[in-house]
C-alpha cells in the first residue's frame, strides 16, 4: 500500500513548482502519467533550489556549503541511502532509480553553480554556452529521460534557447561583453525548433515550454491563457 504522506509531498511540490516555476509546472501538465509527471515536477523543483542559492546567497561560502548539501544528499541518494528530510530529495530518491537517471548531469548542474561563484560574469560566450548546457542542458536532458526519449535528438538547440530567453527578460549584467542576447536566443530558438521536432511525442512535454519564448523576445509577458494555448497547440504539432 502506498504511503498517503507520498501524494502530500508530491502535492506541496507541484504547488510549489506552480509558484515559482510557472512556464514549467504548466509544460509538465501535459505529462498523462502520473508518476512520470511527479517525477519531471521533482527535477525542476530540484533546479528552483539550486538556482535560488545562486541568487539569494550573496556570500560565495555559504553559497557553496549549501550546494554542498544538494551535492551529498544526492551522492547518498545514488549510493541507495535514505534521502535526507527534503522533499526534493525524497522525490528524487524514487525518481532515480525508477527512471535509471544518471548522476553526470546532476553533477554538473551543481558544478555549474559552484563554478560561478567564482566568475559571477560569463567572460565569453562559450563559458555562457557551457553554463547552459550545465544547467538548463542536464534538466531538459534528465526531463526527457524520464519520459522515455533518453537518446532521442541533440537537446542543445532547446536548452541554450530556453536559457538565453531567460537572461534576455533577466538581469544581464552576468553576460559577456558585447554579447547580443536577443538576437542569440532567436537564432537558438530556430534551430531548436527544427531539433524537437524529431521528439518522441511522449517526450515533447519536456520542452514544450518554448512555446512561449518568441513572445518573451518580443518583450511581452504572455497571460496564463496565451500560454496554454500556445503550449497546446506546440503539443498537438509536435513543434514549439
Amino acid at each position: 500500500m502506498a504511503d498517503p504522506s507520498d501524494d502530500l509531498d508530491a502535492n506541496a511540490l507541484d504547488a510549489s513548482l506552480r509558484r515559482t516555476d510557472p512556464d514549467r509546472w504548466l509544460s509538465s501538465r501535459f505529462i498523462a502519467d502520473p508518476a512520470q509527471r511527479a517525477d519531471v515536477v521533482a527535477l525542476y523543483a530540484l533546479d528552483h533550489e539550486l538556482n535560488h542559492i545562486a541568487k539569494a546567497v550573496r556570500e560565495p561560502l555559504m553559497a557553496e556549503i549549501r550546494l554542498t548539501w544538494w551535492r551529498e544528499g544526492l551522492d547518498e541518494v545514488f549510493a541507495g541511502k535514505s534521502p535526507r528530510g527534503h522533499p526534493v530529495l525524497q522525490a528524487l530518491a524514487n525518481a532515480i532509480p525508477r527512471c535509471r537517471l544518471a548522476a553526470a548531469p546532476f553533477e554538473a548542474m551543481i558544478d555549474a553553480r559552484v563554478l560561478a561563484l567564482d566568475a559571477p560574469t560569463f567572460p565569453t560566450a562559450a563559458a555562457l554556452e557551457n553554463h547552459l548546457d550545465a544547467t538548463n542542458g542536464a534538466v531538459m536532458a534528465l526531463a526527457v529521460a524520464i519520459l522515455g526519449g533518453r537518446d532521442a535528438l541533440d537537446l542543445r538547440p532547446a536548452a541554450q534557447a530556453w536559457g538565453l530567453a531567460a537572461l534576455a527578460r533577466g538581469d544581464r549584467a552576468t553576460l559577456p561583453a558585447g554579447f547580443d542576447v536577443d538576437a542569440a536566443a532567436r537564432a537558438t530558438l530556430a534551430s531548436a525548433r527544427a531539433a524537437t521536432a524529431a521528439l518522441p511525442v511522449e517526450a515533447f512535454p519536456a520542452v514544450a515550454h518554448l512555446a512561449v519564448a518568441s513572445p518573451y523576445l518580443a518583450g511581452r509577458n504572455p497571460l496564463g491563457l496565451e500560454k496554454r494555448l500556445r503550449m497546446t497547440a506546440a503539443v498537438l504539432r509536435g513543434r514549439i
